[in-house]
């Protein structure tokens, strides 16, 4: 077994970190292409009602059924969709292109959607599949591409499913799941508000403003001290520190900020990276996905308090330091890490 041994200073000596270019974009669109169509292994996730429901991951989702399970599915093809749109030499002989035509089309939209209506099933991927989904829906209809906007149109009914689910949720949502995994709301309301504002849907924009104010306008003194947990690859801080820089105006949120996570508005303010033991391990190498997650929040932050600059480089630390473990060489990480990488470098770069 590999071990991936953690040098505190020459990580905090880092004054720089990779820049999103062909080659780095290349890196990233090799790790989802290659596993779109990867069966198995897969982690299902679903309720089984009867013997009836005992299917293949391709019978039940006939788009979404690679790449271990639905959720890194769907922001695999968030991954793909984005990059060939920004750099379309990745795909020059069409070949990823014809095989999203395969996929991306009405009937297995159907079918999906009536994966997602059945009754044992109504609370799957509950918010973070649901966000990532209304992120590909959110890049698919910014591309100005013939085949994009038909997978645009294929895909809006279950876009609006999603919408729909969210609008029934979060009104009974009495506490927020504060968790540093999937079932963290502060991450999934911050990709849905981000879908909701691109698409201009103002009531959908305003639930979410609703119930994040209402659900974590109280909130002081997070301790980001004891972050990471062993398997995180969310911060619960910095996520819930995100989701209300969307929400407030700059004067607000940097008052309820001084209150939730007073650290941040310390130029001397230091995070170090969460250090991964063993790459081959599905749950220890999430804190990679961490490194990146933590790096977007920090980005995204400081842009809305752009006096902050120092968070850059505390998030250019953290890319740094998984940036470049990202590879094809074990999938446990590259089924989905590869999404999180080019997520922080999207918003590094912005």
């Amino acid at each position: 077994m590999k071990k991936y041994l953690y040098i505190p200073f020459l990580i905090s000596s880092l004054s720089f970190a990779q820049e999103l270019n062909l080659q780095q974009a290349k890196k990233i669109f090799d790790l989802p292409t290659h596993c779109i169509s990867i069966e198995y292994p897969n982690k299902l996730g679903n309720v089984l009602g009867s013997e009836n429901d005992l299917k293949t991951p391709k019978q039940i989702r006939p788009i979404f059924y690679g790449c271990f399970d639905w959720h890194s599915s769907v922001h695999g093809f968030w991954s793909i969709i984005k990059l060939m749109k920004d750099y379309p030499e990745l795909d020059v002989n069409n070949k990823i292109r014809n095989q999203l035509n395969q996929l991306i089309t009405r009937d297995n939209v159907t079918v999906e959607m009536s994966f997602f209506n059945d009754k044992n099933n109504k609370s799957f991927e509950r918010t973070y599949g649901w966000a990532w989904l209304l992120q590909l829906q959110m890049e698919l209809n910014s591309w100005k591409d013939e085949d994009a906007i038909k997978w645009s149109k294929n895909l809006q009914p279950l876009s609006d499913l999603i919408i729909n689910r969210y609008e029934e949720y979060l009104p009974k949502l009495v506490y927020p799941i504060r968790t540093g995994t999937h079932d963290n709301t502060a991450f999934g309301l911050s990709l849905a508000i981000d879908y909701a504002r691109a698409v201009n849907n103002k009531s959908f924009e305003k639930i979410i403003t609703d119930n994040a104010i209402r659900l974590y306008q109280k909130d002081e003194s997070c301790n980001i001290a004891f972050e990471p947990s062993g398997s995180d690859f969310l911060s619960p801080c910095l996520e819930e520190a995100l989701i209300m820089s969307k929400v407030k105006n700059k004067h607000d949120y940097k008052s309820w900020l001084k209150n939730f996570l007073p650290q941040l508005l310390k130029n001397d303010f230091n995070l170090q990276p969460g250090v991964v033991s063993d790459r081959t391990d599905g749950h220890l190498v999430h804190l990679d996905g961490l490194n990146f997650s933590r790096a977007t929040a920090l980005y995204q932050i400081q842009n809305k308090l752009p006096d902050l600059k120092y968070l850059n480089k505390v998030a250019d630390n953290h890319l740094n330091y998984s940036l470049n473990n990202i590879t094809n060489d074990d999938y446990m990480g590259s089924h989905w890490l590869g999404t999180f990488a080019l997520y922080a470098l999207t918003n590094k770069n912005r």
